[in-house]
Order: structure tokens, then sequence, then C-alpha cells
């Protein structure tokens, strides 16, 4: 199979690209590595790909339509569109880049699927969707009318797109909703990376709230990639959660880097932030009954995977950006 790869050198991008290649698959891969965060981590992720038979790089941006139209120039079996802009607090920030990557880079996709008649197309989506005020564990079918931040509309908006191309042009459309992916090489804006990073190093933890009132659905890189692929077969449209099932109170995931890293935290208090929601926790249901998938790594397991990754090349890493 031949694939487009949105996003290659993210850190979800970056691992179905390598299940892909080493499946026997031609991926062709796009990524603007841009510097939302540390682009060393990008790099780093984009070294591990190149030199792969059947793999083939361009640095574009899904937003700029005219760039993208002349390196996709043929018919694809899908395009998994894995490119966004992610994070909660920066889209408050500066919410227009969000619109742009994460609708506009969207439409921009969904239209070259519709001319070049690609039948499939995935979206990463988020649990962001879901806010603060829904049932937990959160299902596919909860409103999500209510989005907390300008990320979380930005999304709303691309999964309203998908529905509106796989209507009018019979596209067959996978939505994923992921649930706070971790692992090796991770997102270092994010709480696992920044944690590993801010005990090993002896910097400040911030922690929003007591951290005994917030949890998370803590998601293994891997397992999401798996999700990810298994979503490539027919469904004709669904929205799909991947998640754990199996939420981790925010103390106790330091609790835990803690004891791998052989450091104690020092924990610095702050208000909760608004646009952040107390807890998430996955349905994941659906994607056991559709695509025969659920998490095959324990969170000690991740964690462990991540504090060791972080360990072996701590020589970069530990000047890295977290903030």
């Amino acid at each position: 199979m031949k694939y487009f790869v949105t996003g290659c050198a993210g850190f979800i991008g970056w691992k179905v690209t390598e299940f892909l290649l080493e499946a026997g698959h031609t991926v062709v891969g796009i990524d603007n590595l841009n510097a939302a965060y540390d682009t060393q981590v990008k790099q780093w992720r984009l070294n591990q790909l190149e030199g792969t038979p059947n793999f083939h790089f361009h640095r574009a941006d899904i937003c700029d339509r005219e760039s993208l139209r002349t390196i996709f120039n043929t018919s694809y079996d899908a395009v998994i569109n894995l490119a966004a802009r992610a994070g909660v607090r920066h889209s408050v920030e500066d919410p227009w880049v969000y619109i742009d990557t994460n609708i506009t880079g969207t439409l921009n996709l969904l239209e070259l699927c519709r001319e070049f008649e690609v039948k499939k197309f995935v979206l990463a989506s988020t649990s962001s969707l879901y806010g603060s005020n829904n049932r937990l564990p959160f299902s596919e079918e909860t409103n999500t009318d209510g989005p907390l931040s300008p990320y979380a509309a930005s999304k709303k908006g691309a999964e309203s797109l998908c529905h509106s191309y796989h209507h009018l042009y019979g596209i067959d459309v996978t939505i994923f909703r992921f649930f706070t992916v971790y692992g090796p090489a991770g997102r270092p804006d994010m709480s696992a990376f920044r944690f590993v990073h801010w005990i090993s190093e002896g910097k400040p933890v911030t922690v929003y709230g007591d951290g005994k009132e917030s949890s998370r659905d803590y998601t293994y890189l891997e397992d999401i990639a798996r999700g990810v692929i298994a979503g490539l077969k027919p469904l004709q449209y669904e929205v799909i959660n991947l998640g754990s099932d199996s939420p981790i109170v925010l103390i106790d995931t330091i609790r835990l880097i803690e004891e791998l890293v052989g450091k104690e935290a020092i924990l610095s208090h702050h208000p909760f932030h608004p646009a952040d929601a107390r807890a998430t926790w996955a349905d994941i249901r659906k994607a056991e009954k559709l695509l025969g998938w659920h998490p095959q790594v324990s969170f000690r397991e991740g964690i462990t995977a991540l504090v060791e990754w972080y360990q072996a090349n701590r020589e970069w890493t530990k000047h890295i950006q977290t903030d």
C-alpha cells in the first residue's frame, strides 16, 4: 500500500510511519518541523525514519495548499492526517495558528482526497473535546458542544469537515480521539515528558491544584500507533476513542517517576488552568468491537520506557525546553 502521512516527525506520526514501513508499505511523509515545541525531538524522530526504504520525506505545511498539491500529485490508498497544532494552554495564547492548521489544513487534505479520489481518510482528534461536564468514562456519543479551549474547538471543526466530505463524496473516514499519549521521544510540552525532565534535572515540578484532584487516561505511543493502523480498514464514518481505560491520578504519576528516576520531586503548586479538564477517562468498547484493539502496555511499563529513553539520550534531552 501507499500512504500519505502528515506530521510524520510528530510524536504519533513518527511511530505510525515506522510501523507502516516495517510492514512493507510505502510512505510519503510531510512535516513542517515547526517550533511549537523543541525541534530537537522532532529531528531525532525523523532521523530514525530517514534512510528507510520506501520512505519519502517532504518538509511542507498542510496549510500551504499549493505546495501540498505539488507533493500530493497522485492517488494514495489512504491519507493519515496526524499533523496538528496540539496543546490546550498554548491555544489560548495563539488561537489563530490552531484554526489554520487543524481546520484549514484538514480542509486542504480533504480536498486533495476528493480531487485524487482517495477513498480513506484518518484524522487525529482529541479527548479535549469532551470538556469537563460530561459523565466519565467518555463515550464517543457524548456531547462535544462545549469545548474549553480553541484547541478543542479547532478539532471539533476538523471532525465536522470530515463528516461533510464523507457525506458529499463518500470518503471513508476514521476519526481517533486520543487520550494523553506518552512514551519515548514524547512531546516535551506534555506532562509525562515534563515530569521526567524536571525530576531528572532537579527542577521544580509544576502541579496544577494539589495533584490529587486531577487524573489522566494515559495511553502508550505504540498502542496508539497500532490503533491508527487498525483504523485503515473500511468503516464508512466512525469516531473512535483510543485510551487506556485506566486513569492515573497526577500525584501518582509523579511518585512513579520519582521511583524510576531515583530522585524526589520538587513540587510547585499552581491554580488550575480554566482550559484544562480535571479528569479524562476513555470508554474504549467501540475500539475493541470495531478494531479488535485494546491497550497492551501497562502504565508502569510505558513510563519505564520513557525514563530509559530519556536517560539514554540525556546528553541532549537535558537541554530540551519544556515550558
